[in-house]
């Protein structure tokens, strides 16, 4: 009797088992059966929410489901991402953050509960655009040799705006005074809106930010672009040569805008997502629209962008640490 009882407990155990498997395969081919959030880590109208806005209906429109844009700002996107981290991984919390959530600010803020690595799952990464070095109309460099003798004839002197410490714009910063054996003064902002009206103004030198974000000050010629971090020369900015044309080498940065879930996606979930967001970056009305922006498109695989990741964690992190960069 125990042995038929064995056996009868052990039948109804792989019965229950196959029943929960076949459940679970059964809710996610029928996936999306309900509205999807996107949850954004930082304010509307910045790169990151031009991200999502320019994913959700193209996601929409290919998945048959309301996409739902949540913008919840905070420390450099980290709170977003904490909360992200704990919604269940069924392919309806959706979030896009940006470089300095996912491999600057966990070297930074201590407070920072997520791995960004281990805790979520990498889906694509529609477009990156690269820096721009620029001066206000009262400074009188306009190539790179120019400000590299600024600042070795002024050591430690001439300021260099940011949109905040960890941001894209202050680590490029960092990169050249590393590259080039010089220094200058961090000034860092709350945003970049604030850093760019005190470099017109002239209380700062200089500014290296998104190409997009000052595109419209150096086409009135208010700003004047010296050198942009992609390692070719920008569509929009045909004139400007790239820091390594200029002499300076590894000073290629991005500031990049990428589309991931919480851990543990359902694999045929994440190959809808990740197809339709690749669709949705093909669009030629979206890739005009963009690239008019001095934004490049990406479009890249799960696999693509987790490589990605990896290597832009540790590139950011060996260079906080070497040049001793902290949010104190």
């Amino acid at each position: 009797m125990k042995k038929i009882g064995c056996v009868t407990r052990y039948s109804l155990a792989l019965f229950l088992s196959l029943g929960l498997s076949l459940s679970a395969q059964a809710q996610t081919n029928k996936w999306p059966d309900k509205p999807i959030n996107m949850i954004v880590g930082f304010p509307a109208g910045g790169p990151t929410d031009l991200a999502a806005r320019t994913l959700a209906p193209a996601l929409q429109a290919a998945l048959g489901q309301n996409i739902i844009v949540e913008n919840k700002p905070g420390a450099t996107g980290t709170i977003a991402g904490a909360l992200v981290k704990r919604a269940p991984p069924d392919g309806y919390t959706l979030f896009v953050s940006s470089i300095g959530t996912f491999v600057v600010a966990p070297h930074l803020i201590k407070s920072v509960t997520y791995d960004p690595i281990a805790d979520f799952d990498y889906i694509s990464l529609p477009f990156q655009a690269p820096n721009v070095l620029v001066t206000g109309p009262a400074r009188p460099e306009r190539t790179i040799a120019e400000v590299l003798t600024a600042l070795k004839n002024n050591p430690g002197k001439l300021t260099f705006a940011s949109s905040g410490v960890g941001a894209s714009d202050h680590l490029s910063a960092e990169l050249l005074w590393q590259q080039t054996n010089t220094t200058g003064v961090h000034v860092p902002y709350k945003g970049g809106a604030p850093a760019l009206q005190d470099t017109l103004g002239g209380q700062v030198d200089f500014f290296m930010t998104n190409i997009n974000a000052v595109l419209p000050q150096i086409r009135a010629g208010k700003l004047h672009p010296i050198a942009i971090t992609s390692d070719k020369r920008s569509p929009a900015l045909p004139d400007v040569p790239t820091f390594g044309e200029a002499g300076v080498q590894g000073m290629e940065v991005y500031g990049w805008q990428g589309l991931t879930a919480p851990k543990g996606l359902p694999a045929d979930v994440k190959k809808k997502l990740s197809d339709a967001a690749i669709l949705a970056m093909k669009d030629p009305a979206t890739v005009k629209k963009l690239q008019d922006l001095g934004i490049t498109i990406v479009a890249n695989t799960p696999e693509e962008f987790t490589r990605f990741v990896t290597s832009e964690n540790q590139r950011w992190k060996n260079l906080i640490i070497t040049r001793k960069i902290s949010v104190d």
